[in-house]
Parts: structure tokens; sequence; C-alpha cells
């Protein structure tokens, strides 16, 4: 077989799409879905989850029959819970079915439950992803790397006397998705199933995807990143995790959603833009976080702070402000800003796919792929496609 190493990647021999720069190591590359300058800004849990690369796929042309790619994995778990399989997944040109690779090997972090700071790393072996029986014919080959879980590329191999070339960005609609963790969908069963991912492939569309969880708080950092970057549709979908952590109230959340939205604007003035409130959360619908995993694994808002909640955000309130927050820019002019509420996405009714009270299951994640590109992209919908 043509071996192509990390560096031969990384310079040109293949396309990666949905990433923006890379952790260069001894032994490979891993992609970051944020650009290089953004580093000296980026907070040490958000670098956790950008390192993350959900929506990152390789993109290549080849005639080779067997496609295998070295890797490093690194997944992350919280005992008692099971560690997830880490899954690839490939898409031709060729077949509507995508194939799918599953492994339980490489690294493993065990998260400390009660003090998320600390965690034990047990290491694994590198292991080969092999995809064959592909046919010898030239077909457009993209790997759907691993949603949850860090991932170094160590090298690619095709056949003896195989050809392979990078793909250009295809001739598609460049959607730009920025999230939480419900963007993010650590919880999907394979990385073409988070609902970012689902919504793109029934829409036609190139999607770049900002989930990251725990970790949508209107970073500036985040929309210049928007601003700069090439795109037909964008959408934010912001809220649930300004709860979560408690990290902002009525007075800073106004505005600092008011100025994410000024600064993309500054760069795309008539880019359609999406802003999404969130899904249903019961624990916070009508109670401030921040929220926390009881002993059953359940997210719940913590109580006992009335007395100096004058201003903290509850779901219900943070809907009707962003649905606010529009509304006044679209009063302004902004004909290129629409409001989507997040229940129509997923809404009380589809509790029994939240299994954690927070995060949808993968049956969950596709309906919200499946809703998101009908509401947005579909004739019916907004029709931004």
């Amino acid at each position: 077989m043509t071996k192509y190493s990390a560096r031969q990647l990384k310079d040109g021999a293949v396309s990666f799409f949905g990433a923006f720069d890379f952790d260069e190591r001894r032994e490979g590359i891993s992609p970051r879905r944020l650009p290089a300058w953004t580093r000296p800004q980026i907070p040490q849990a958000l670098d956790a989850m950008l390192r993350m690369p959900s929506g990152v796929r390789i993109a290549f042309e080849t005639d080779s029959n067997e496609i295998r790619l070295s890797v490093q994995t690194t997944r992350l778990t919280t005992p008692p819970q099971p560690p997830r399989p880490v899954v690839f997944d490939l898409f031709t040109d060729d077949t509507t079915q995508v194939r799918s690779s599953s492994s339980d090997r490489g690294n493993t972090i065990l998260l400390n439950r009660n003090d998320p700071t600390q965690f034990e790393l047990v290491r694994g072996a590198a292991y080969e992803v092999a995809f064959s029986s592909l046919g010898g014919g030239r077909k457009r080959c993209e790997v759907w790397l691993p949603h949850n879980a860090y991932v170094e590329i160590r090298a690619l191999e095709i056949d003896a006397g195989a050809s392979l070339t990078a793909l250009p960005h295809p001739d598609q609609r460049r959607w730009i998705h920025h999230g939480s963790s419900i963007s993010h969908c650590m919880e999907a069963a394979q990385p073409t199933g988070t609902w970012p991912a689902v919504a793109a492939r029934l829409a036609g569309m190139h999607l770049s995807s900002l989930g990251f969880g725990g970790q949508c708080h209107l970073d500036q950092f985040v929309a210049r990143t928007i601003r700069d970057a090439d795109a037909d549709v964008i959408s934010i979908k912001a809220g649930i995790n300004v709860i979560n952590m408690d990290s902002m109230r009525e007075r800073v959340f106004t505005p600092a959603l008011h100025g994410f939205l000024d600064t993309i604007r500054e760069g795309k003035p008539h880019t359609p833009i999406v802003v999404v409130s969130p899904i249903y959360c019961p624990s916070a619908e009508h109670h401030p976080g921040p929220t926390v995993p009881n002993a059953a694994g359940k997210f719940v808002t913590l109580p006992g702070h009335e007395a100096i909640q004058s201003g903290c955000l509850t779901l219900t309130r943070v809907r009707e402000i962003i649905a606010e927050v529009a509304g006044a820019r679209q009063r302004a002019g902004d004909a290129h800003l629409f409001y989507l509420n997040g229940l129509e996405l997923f809404g009380s009714a589809d509790a029994g796919d939240l299994p954690d009270d927070l995060h949808p299951n993968p049956a969950g994640y596709e309906r919200m792929g499946q809703r998101f590109a009908r509401a947005v992209f579909s004739d019916a919908g907004l029709n931004l496609k």
C-alpha cells in the first residue's frame, strides 16, 4: 500500500473540512475547530471541546479499493458510565449508504464526577481504521472524524498504484453553526448522527460545526471566526450554557447577544443568520441555573439562591430575550436575520428522548436535524438553501 504521512495530509494531500487549525504532535496531527489566532484567548474548558472534531471530515478522491487511517484516539467517560465507542464514518459519492468503523481501542480519560478537574488517563495503543471493498473506480470520499473523542491522525494508506487527490470545497452552500453541547452532540451514536450533520445531509449544505460542549457563551473570538469565514448561511443556538454555568444575567446576556451579532454583521452584512433559542430542559424552564447532575445522572438546577436571583435567567426568559433581540434588529432593518424557537426542534413532547434531562439521545438528535432542515432549508420553511 502507499502511505501518506500526517505532514503530507496537512500539507494538501487531502482536504480537511470543518477544521480551522491543527495541533502538531510528534507522531501526528489533531484538528482544531477554531483558528490559530484564537489560542491565547481560549479558556481551558473550551480548548478541551474544540479539539474534539465534531463535524470535521477528511475529503479526497481516490480509486483505491481500501482506505486505512492510522490514528490514536482519546475518549472520555464519567464512571460508572462505560465509555462510548469511537466511530469513524465514510461517505462516498457512489453510494447513499454510510460505512462505519467502531472501536473501543485507544486512550480513555476517566473523569471524576465530583470534581471535573480531576481525571485518570488510561493509555491504550494506536490503531488502524479500515474501510475495504470500496471498488476500484474513482470516488469522492469524506471520512467523518469522531465527534466525541480527541483524534490524532498519523497516516493514511491506499492501495499501491491508486491515486489520491484532495477535494476542493464542494459546489454546495456553506453553513456555519455555533452552539452548545446540544450542537456538539457527544451523545450521538456516530459522527454523521449529530443533528447539524443530519440537517446538512438532508439539505445538501456544506457544514462547519462550532458546537462546543458547555462553551457557548457568546465569545467574541467565536463571532470573529464566523465573521471572517466563508459562509452562505449562519446559525447560532445560544442560551442553555449561560444557564448551566450561571455565567450571565439578563443585564449582560442581552447586549452580549447584540454584540455577537454586530461582530458577524461587520463582515457579513447580508448573510442569512438564524438565531435559535434553547430546546426543552425540564429543570431550567422556570428555575435559574446553575445546573448539575444529581446522583441519578439527571441535570437539575440548584435551589436556595432566591434572595439574589434578580436578573437571573430561566429558559423561558432566555427564549423571550432572544426573540426580542431578533425582532428589534429586524425592525431596525436587518431583513436577513431570523428567529427559530428551539422548542420547534425539541419540545416537552420529546422528553422521552432526553435521558439526562439535558441532552437528547441519538433518536432525539436525528429528529432535531430533520426538523431544522425542514424549518430552515426547505421550501416550506425559511428556504435558505
